[in-house]
This record gives structure tokens, C-alpha cells and sequence, in this order.
């Protein structure tokens, strides 16, 4: 019964410290916005920082494109094409 009650707080504690760790990188990012937009007023600010908030970073446009390009490709060549084009490998 004690160890239940342990693995449970455990749990418990990684829970809120992967809550924080994320309030934290949207925190960041909306500071980051905010600056960006410090001169800008109105529905230009909001539209700023609305695109600003859902951009994606450039790692996950990389691997959306990767992923389309390599949709017909299966099993080890998959493999390698993708990583190859995560690195930026130019194919011939």
C-alpha cells in the first residue's frame, strides 16, 4: 500500500512538472511575440500575434515537408530518405 501511495505521488509530481515546463515554453514564446509586436496596435498587433503564437518552427515545416515528399516510400529506403532530408542531404 505505502509504494502505491509513493508511485502515486511520483506520478503525481512528474505531472505538474511537465505542466510547468510547457506553461513556461508558451510563456516564452508569447514574450517573445509581444516584443516583436512592441509598435504595433490594434488588428495588425492581433493578427501579428496570432501568427506569431501558431508558427511552427522551422524543424517541424522541415519534417512536414519530408513527410510529404516521402509518402510513397516504405520500410529502410523511408528510413534513409527522411533522414537524409531532415539533414538537408541534397538528392540527386
Amino acid at each position: 500500500m505505502k509504494n502505491a501511495l509513493t508511485l502515486a505521488a511520483l506520478g503525481l509530481t512528474l505531472a505538474i512538472g511537465a505542466a510547468q515546463a510547457a506553461g513556461n515554453k508558451q510563456r516564452a514564446l508569447t514574450t517573445k511575440c509581444n516584443k516583436k509586436a512592441a509598435d504595433m496596435k490594434g488588428d495588425e498587433r492581433q493578427a501579428f500575434i496570432e501568427t506569431c503564437l501558431n508558427a511552427k518552427p522551422p524543424q517541424q515545416k522541415k519534417l512536414a515537408a519530408c513527410n510529404a515528399e516521402a509518402k510513397d516510400k516504405t520500410g529502410e529506403a523511408r528510413k534513409k530518405f527522411m533522414s537524409e532530408c531532415l539533414k538537408g542531404v541534397t538528392r540527386r
